[in-house]
């Protein structure tokens, strides 16, 4: 495995450099893994010790937050390294006041692995969720540096579990323990001898629950709002917009759009398909005249939409019409119904959210119009539902954190 991982992972490493040339995401990558060595040089004091967390992007990232938060709370003598893999993580949390150091995660090659670890040297790595990079794995297991991951969600059709992943498998055991979300993944992982497992819950719940209780108000939103129904649909893509918005205009709901992509290129898409360009406006071009007039308010930055939820009577989560929906805990929390498309069946919340009554999964119009006509009419029931669910699975963070250090680190 050691031998074609390493050319795999080059090759990958090529690929980037290629892409580099052509594609924004792709230089910020290549260009940041190369200035990753230099940064830590210059900037790791070892005075201190570091609590090494990676996350592969954004949504990683707000999973492991509130780990990272209640550390700093509770133990301020720690700094904090954060690595990122993706731009679209790095790029907005680049200046994230609670980590004292951030930059991107080198390739997972033998040397880069060995050259970070070596200048890092930090006491404890916690990796979030998915990310199982081998060399980073064993060069912390070989300097004796525990290793967690948290908030991890494990599934059958996952290459550990089958018959031909023994090689996949060791990856596993070089984990010091493994924090699951459910009793289902603690399962698996004992059927293939790993037994270092807790079941502590999803971390995504004490995020989202935070923001709720932090209640930020938004005038603009609430202006535009102006006590009516309406839809908020968070993390849209093209295909979910084009249903929302047939929606709205048949209707004449109110709709905030907060798209997956706010390049300027999909922001004149939305606005081309919105018919009566007189009541569509951007978030950024808001003013106190304009807002009133809108029916439609296309969200047109990053890191409003968490908030923005409280002012739904409906929350519809974009990407269930692509690869897979995005987070449809920030709308639950506040207690309001949550609408998806079809593809959600490797998300154990929103399963869950269905179960209990506070989510829906639509394959079409006809049943997104059905649903939206229902829930606008009465939301209390799902939305009810939608926040119990939230407020019993709160507390992943204090079990992650009290069993890292019940031995306290030295």
């Amino acid at each position: 495995m050691g031998i074609i991982y390493s050319i795999c992972i080059r090759f990958y490493g090529l690929l980037i450099f290629i892409a580099s040339f052509f594609n924004e995401k792709a230089q910020k990558r290549y260009q940041g893994q190369k200035q990753t060595i230099t940064y830590l040089k210059k900037n790791i004091d070892h005075k201190y010790q570091y609590i090494w967390f990676h996350a592969a992007s954004l949504g990683e990232f707000e999973q492991g937050r509130p780990i990272i938060e209640k550390i700093k709370t509770l133990y301020p003598e720690y700094k904090i390294l954060l690595t990122f893999f993706s731009p679209s993580g790095y790029e907005v949390r680049k200046n994230y006041k609670y980590a004292d150091l951030i930059c991107y995660l080198p390739l997972d090659t033998i040397f880069g692995s060995f050259q970070f670890v070596r200048i890092a040297r930090p006491t404890i790595a916690i990796f979030i969720k998915y990310e199982f990079w081998p060399m980073f794995l064993l060069q912390c297991k070989t300097r004796k540096i525990p290793c967690y991951v948290v908030s991890a969600h494990f599934r059958t059709k996952q290459l550990f579990f089958q018959p031909h992943g023994f090689l996949y498998r060791k990856i596993l055991h070089l984990f010091t323990h493994l924090f699951v979300q459910d009793k289902e993944s603690k399962h698996l992982l004992e059927n293939i001898g790993i037994k270092n497992v807790t079941v502590s819950g999803d971390t995504r719940f004490d995020r989202v629950y935070e923001i709720m209780q932090n209640n930020n108000k938004l005038p603009i939103i609430e202006t535009f709002i102006n006590n009516e129904k309406n839809i908020i649909a968070g993390s849209s893509w093209s295909k979910d917009e084009d249903i929302l918005i047939r929606y709205a205009q048949e209707k004449g709901v109110k709709i905030i759009l907060a798209p997956h992509e706010i390049h300027e290129n999909h922001i004149k898409e939305i606005e081309n398909k919105w018919n009566n360009k007189q009541t569509i406006l951007r978030y950024s071009q808001a003013t106190a005249e304009s807002i009133s007039k809108a029916q439609c308010l296309i969200i047109d930055n990053i890191g409003l939409l968490s908030s923005i939820y409280q002012y739904g009577t409906i929350a519809y989560i974009g990407g269930g019409f692509g690869v897979g929906i995005h987070n449809t805990l920030e709308a639950a929390t506040y207690g309001i119904p949550v609408v998806w498309g079809p593809n959600y069946q490797n998300f154990r919340e929103a399963k869950e959210l269905i179960s209990v009554g506070g989510g829906f999964s639509i394959n079409n119009y006809d049943e997104l119009e059905r649903i939206f006509n229902q829930q606008l009419q009465n939301n209390q029931k799902a939305g009810n539902a939608a926040k119990s669910y939230v407020d019993k699975n709160v507390g992943a963070t204090n079990i992650i954190v009290s069993n890292i250090f019940k031995h306290k680190i030295k």
